[in-house]
């Protein structure tokens, strides 16, 4: 009976390993090939752990495989096997790929919600709407009725002077007079400087 192979537990494989390492590190492309052939299920088996999606994982498997290519004179035997070594750096590539999509799709949401979000706040625009409508409403009952009647009409109704006039059978220097004091006595309650 066979027993399978376990790269990164069979102590016959490892020094193989190292030797590659070595020379990849020195810039030998057959070395590295080998090396991939070796490393690259393993690395493509944990990085599918992490991202659950073939396609991301193909991608990152590839670009781990490239790191370990540019960065093999940065391996050290003294601090683990390099089966390990690559793992570490494929679980830390994956892991930042999680990351960056989440950031991603966190932007994209926080994207999202601001053009949705108006430009001001209409809750309190339609609250000082309100208040101010109040205030005027109060104001208004302050007036003489004749003040109260000229200035909603041609405030409110949009009537020109001599319309209002006309209206209430009031001579238009009468209307234009109670129209005066009316504003005066609403800006003086609204307490609007002039």
């Amino acid at each position: 009976m066979k027993e399978a192979v376990d790269i990164g537990r069979n102590p016959s494989a490892e020094p193989d390993l190292q030797d590659l390492m070595g020379s990849v590190a020195r810039g030998d492309q057959q070395a590295f090939a080998s090396l991939y052939d070796a490393v690259s299920g393993p690395v493509l088996g944990i990085v599918r752990r992490v991202l659950r999606d073939q396609a991301q994982s193909e991608e990152v498997a590839q670009e781990v495989l490239v790191e370990v290519w540019r960065t093999a004179a940065r391996y050290r035997s003294d601090r683990g096997t390099v089966i390990n070594w690559v793992l570490t750096l494929a679980h830390q590539r994956a892991v930042d790929r999680v990351r960056s999509v989440e950031a991603s799709t966190a932007r994209e949401h926080r994207a999202a919600l601001l053009e949705r979000t108006p430009e001001y706040d209409e809750v309190i625009e339609q609250v000082e709407a309100r208040l101010e409508r109040e205030q005027v409403r109060r104001c208004m009952r302050t007036l003489t009725e004749l003040q109260r009647q000229s200035v909603t009409l041609a405030y409110y109704r949009g009537l020109t002077y001599r319309e209002v006039a006309e209206l209430l059978a009031l001579p238009l220097g009468t209307v234009k007079t109670r129209l005066r004091d009316g504003l005066i006595r609403l800006r003086d309650c609204l307490g609007v400087t002039a």
